[in-house]
């Protein structure tokens, strides 16, 4: 079956209207944006897909009775735990020192929010060194590479989107790479999905010769890691172990051994941090377990009764806060990762979408959302994983979670939450070196000089009493 009576079987039949009014070069331009769109999924398991994504987003899946904390077997906190905190911490460094320790940044999204037109990791939050989100992740690499010492290398898979590829790597070249490898830099991009009409029915033309299309979510990290062939890549370079974080953590530590040496430890194939949750209603994605599978579920999935029990100790029992940053075993990967871009279920989103309307060849602007866009999550592999294979460690969030989400001046996670939190951690770490750091007064400890607070014994003694200092 050719692609246009592909596209018509499925009920898309409105695409080729005016198709005969085409120059024959535009006809081809056409054929060709709608094969590349099938070549990810057929037009009608899209329209499949859709369809069962609508009916997911209409169900009232509040079953509170499946869900429950992970189990102790699969949740651990090191938040006061500095014995664990440590054994997990060296049996990472052995998994770094032998190289065997890669890592993939979500790094897709643009600084809209922010009011910049540049990838969010291009962003500076306002810091005394006026770095950006990518520098800092590139100096954290560079100095965990120097402490492992030897000949570590830790290669840093970059997934960027059609937007933001090309200047991620202009900033890069530009920046001669903040002093790290390009050899062992490697961009690849996120797909993309057509948005369709809100019946979900009818795929939506951004031209006469394409369709609208979106980036597909943070779930799509997946079938870019197959279509960019990284598993090989990672079999190449003898990865045995991943360390995957968005590029909006300021305080991510990234390639964390801590967090690997504890997947290691218990032999777990997929991981997760979690911070604690601020109180029992704070709106974030919570990790637990539904019907005995590991899970992230949405806070308005859960009744307010169960959303404030706590356990024995006082504390909430849906508490671990999912800030998407996950471990997962390159084994795993190889195993699962075709079964996963098969069969990961998309979710929709309601949008107001500029769209070209090939009957009256008038392009609308719409006011209010006329359409809907799909997108995957990258947490709904983990229904997949066995609770044995399964951990998700708890850790502290003014230590290692300040997502920059909003623009100057909004409530929460903005450009000056993140400053702060920056400032504070470096600021502990020096007061912990025997630094004398005045009350109020903040310090940023370059993330070249220190990955986690070691490296800072020049420092004792040392008076600091003026604000917004840089040191290194």
């Amino acid at each position: 079956m050719g692609i246009k009576d592909q596209y018509i079987t499925a009920g898309q039949s409105h695409l080729f209207t005016g198709f005969d009014e085409l120059s024959t070069e535009d006809q081809q331009v056409l054929l060709q944006n709608l094969e590349a769109v099938s070549a990810r999924v057929s037009p009608q398991k899209l329209v499949d897909d859709c369809q069962k994504a609508i009916k997911l987003a209409e169900e009232n899946s509040k079953d509170t009775q499946a869900i429950e904390p992970l189990p102790q077997t699969s949740y651990e906190s090191i938040i006061d735990n500095e014995e664990a905190e440590s054994r997990y911490f060296n049996l990472g460094m052995e998994a770094l020192k032998r190289n065997e320790v890669g890592v993939i940044l979500l790094a897709g999204g643009q600084g809209t929010r922010l009011g910049s037109s540049q990838p969010k990791g291009c962003y500076d939050i306002g810091l005394p060194s006026n770095k950006s989100l990518f520098q800092i992740q590139a100096e954290r690499i560079s100095c965990l590479q120097n402490l492992v010492g030897g000949d570590c290398t830790i290669p840093w898979y970059i997934m960027t989107s059609k937007p933001t590829r090309n200047a991620t790597e202009e900033y890069f070249q530009q920046n001669e790479y903040f002093g790290l490898d390009p050899k062992n830099i490697t961009f690849f991009n996120q797909g993309t999905l057509p948005a369709f009409d809100l019946d979900g029915k009818k795929l939506v033309m951004d031209s006469p010769t394409s369709l609208v299309q979106s980036p597909d979510g943070n779930g799509g990290l997946y079938r870019a890691i197959k279509d960019n062939n990284l598993v090989e890549d990672f079999e190449k370079r003898n990865i045995k172990h991943l360390y995957m974080y968005c590029v909006d953590n300021v305080l991510s530590l990234v390639a964390d051994p801590t967090f690997i040496g504890y997947a290691m430890h218990h032999n777990f194939e997929l991981a997760t941090k979690a911070v604690r949750k601020r109180d029992a209603h704070e709106s974030v994605g919570l990790i637990a377990t539904k019907n005995n599978h590991p899970c992230v579920i949405e806070y308005s999935e859960i009744s307010k009764d169960l959303a404030e029990a706590t356990d024995d100790q006082g504390l909430l029992k849906l508490r671990a806060a999912n800030i998407v940053n996950h471990y997962y075993s390159t084994s795993l990967l190889k195993r699962e990762l075709a079964n996963w871009c098969e069969n990961l279920q998309y979710h929709i989103a309601k949008k107001k979408i500029p769209s070209y309307d090939a009957i009256s060849k008038q392009y609308t602007k719409p006011e209010t959302p006329n359409g809907i866009k799909l997108e995957q999550f990258i947490f709904d592999v983990f229904p997949t994983i066995p609770l044995e294979k399964f951990g998700c460690l708890e850790v502290q969030r003014s230590k290692e979670f300040s997502p920059l989400k909003n623009g100057p001046g909004s409530a929460n996670d903005n450009p000056e939450t993140s400053r702060t939190a920056y400032m504070e951690l470096g600021t502990s770490w020096l007061t912990s070196a025997g630094s004398n750091v005045r009350e109020n007064v903040l310090v940023e400890v370059s993330s070249a000089t220190s990955y986690k607070g070691e490296n800072l014994t020049q420092f004792k003694d040392v008076l600091f009493d003026t604000s917004d200092v840089y040191v290194e």
